[in-house]
């Protein structure tokens, strides 16, 4: 949907209501379901391996499940940026609270599952000081997303925004920089952008994929803790946001850093699964992302 559509689309719910915006938005998904085969194929690729007792018709309910829950994340997204009316309860906030008030930093590590764009509206609202830069990929021909780019600026968060085609994903220098101020930085825990960036390699539903190594890497660098941020939508205008433990990336000497990263992707990766289990139809991940299967107790690294 082009941004002059969204925005026609937008002034009509105020005029009318909601249900405007909502309706239209599963006619899209259903379109996208029916004359996109091969991202439904992917979809329910991961839905076979989250639930492997199931038949392969339940697979594909899954993922029409899916396409048309996330309508109402897009509906979500316009509500933030127009009414203001999404409440949310957290768990894990005290650990990021503490880091917050130390201004040591930290990093937060984003997925697609959720809502991360209204995670970090309301993350800024529970702590209007918060300091947070925001590492995003520029997708081509989504104007939506920059306006939604837009707004999170204008509540005082930095956004960088990162060419899909770019060689360096991920500014480490700037973030480093950030983080030893006591901001905030958040990047992307389960997306690939292009073939050049580096990955490391894990277990996630029994696949192998392969998750950035940015985050995990300044981390260990920065010495700084990961918190891993999963926004669910628990009910209409309700999100609850579940933040993990910290994850210290360490290494006991320079031969073990390679493992050190390996170690924290792979906590990640078992946090996320967790995630999908728990809430299976929040999972917003429509590219490429399950590798090959491995062997039982074939794990890639040390758990």
């Amino acid at each position: 949907m082009k941004a002059i559509s969204f925005r026609v689309a937008v002034r009509i719910s105020k005029w009318i209501g909601s249900w405007f915006l909502s309706i239209l938005s599963r006619f899209i998904a259903a379109g996208y379901y029916s004359f996109l085969p091969g991202r439904v194929r992917e979809s329910a690729r991961f839905y076979r391996a989250l639930f492997p007792e199931r038949s392969r018709f339940h697979a594909y309910a899954c993922v029409w499940h899916q396409y048309q829950r996330f309508t109402r994340v897009f509906l979500d997204r316009m509500l933030m940026l127009d009414f203001d009316r999404i409440s949310v309860t957290i768990d894990g906030w005290e650990a990021l609270q503490q880091t917050l008030l130390q201004k040591k930093g930290a990093i937060l590590l984003m997925s697609h599952m959720g809502n991360w764009d209204v995670a970090a509206h309301l993350l800024k609202k529970k702590h209007p000081g918060l300091r947070l830069l925001l590492y995003m990929g520029i997708k081509n021909r989504e104007q939506i997303e920059k306006i939604q780019k837009e707004s999170l600026a204008e509540q005082g968060i930095k956004i960088i925004a990162v060419n899909q085609n770019s060689s360096s994903p991920f500014h480490l220098i700037e973030a480093h920089t950030f983080l030893s101020t006591g901001g905030l930085v958040s990047l992307t825990g389960d997306r690939i952008w292009h073939e050049s960036q580096r990955a490391v390699k894990v277990d996630f539903l029994g696949h192998e994929v392969c998750l950035p190594e940015s985050p995990h890497l300044l981390a260990l660098i920065s010495e700084r803790p990961i918190f891993a941020l999963f926004p669910i939508k628990t009910g209409k205008l309700q999100y609850h946001i579940r933040i993990s433990p910290p994850i210290t990336v360490k290494a006991e000497n320079r031969g073990d850093r390679k493992n050190a990263v390996k170690r924290s992707a792979q906590t990640y990766a078992d946090l996320l699964s967790d995630a999908a289990r728990r809430d299976p139809f929040e999972w917003f991940h429509f590219e490429p992302f399950l590798g090959k299967p491995l062997q039982p107790n074939n794990g890639l690294i040390e758990r």
